[in-house]
């Protein structure tokens, strides 16, 4: 288990410095084959928040400020609303069952909406017509809503808030250290959020505490594979990357919506 997370951490966190999102998502599988999905997303939205914090320290001094306020302060409201969208779908029960090769595969309400967001937003970085989509900069404020809300709902913010920030040109560092800032914004708000009504409800039975080692793992080596992103940052392009973030996140959403994952 330590072993399978603290080396997908690695990896992941290194290729979703250089796209800008993906960490929560692509971290999503590996907890979720050893805890219940809702634990899993409590889990990963820790180290997701941990290695924010990070990539702050590493490259948040790049962040464009007047993006920060026009995209981050409409997040970081539509963000508490999110988690608490997210609070109710938490409680549905299955809405159905199947099994494969023995492990039994539910499908939820929670897993549906968060596989159909995933699938959707990715599909922005693997179909060619969708990427050549470009949003004015006047509607950044509409993007940060719309980023911010499904972030709390789904903790998988960076998918849509990269459709928004990149087709502004900006250069790899700064679009980094943005994406960056705009991330810890809707973390801390989420994470406010779950702390006193998802996490504390659905963790009943499973104390996080126990599992700090696990956690302090995957933070560990999400900070050494950011560390590695930063070195990759001056040899990628950010189109590149994000293409193969995209595909990774198309076949984890797939996941969750047959219930899988």
């Amino acid at each position: 288990m330590y072993v399978l997370i603290g080396a997908s951490s690695f990896v992941v966190a290194a290729l979703t410095l250089l796209a800008g999102f993906g960490l929560g998502t692509l971290l999503l599988p590996a907890f979720a084959i050893f805890f219940p999905a809702e634990i899993a997303v409590a889990m990963v939205a820790v180290v997701h928040a941990l290695n924010n914090l990070f990539k702050v320290f590493l490259v948040g001094r790049q962040a464009d400020l007047r993006i920060l306020v026009k995209f981050g302060v409409p997040a970081v409201l539509a963000a508490a609303a999110g988690a608490w969208t997210l609070n109710s779908l938490a409680q549905g029960d299955a809405l159905a069952t199947w099994e494969l090769a023995g492990h039994v595969a539910r499908v939820t309400p929670l897993k549906l909406a968060m596989g159909g967001l995933i699938l959707l937003f990715a599909l922005a970085d693997v179909v060619p017509a969708l990427r050549r989509l470009q949003a004015p900069r006047r509607w950044l404020p509409l993007g940060g809503l719309l980023s911010g809300y499904f972030g709390g709902l789904s903790g998988h913010q960076g998918a849509l808030r990269a459709a928004f920030i990149a087709p502004l040109g900006l250069a790899p560092a700064i679009y980094v250290g943005t994406q960056a800032a705009l991330a810890i914004m809707v973390d801390v708000t989420r994470l406010s959020i779950y702390g006193t009504s998802f996490l504390s409800r659905q963790t009943a039975g499973l104390d996080l505490a126990d599992h700090g080692g696990l956690l302090a793992v995957a933070t560990g080596c999400a900070f050494a594979g950011s560390l590695l992103g930063r070195r990759l940052l001056p040899k990628v392009t950010v189109a590149g990357v994000r293409v193969l973030a995209g595909v990774l996140l198309v076949l984890v959403g797939l996941g969750l919506l047959a219930g899988v994952i």
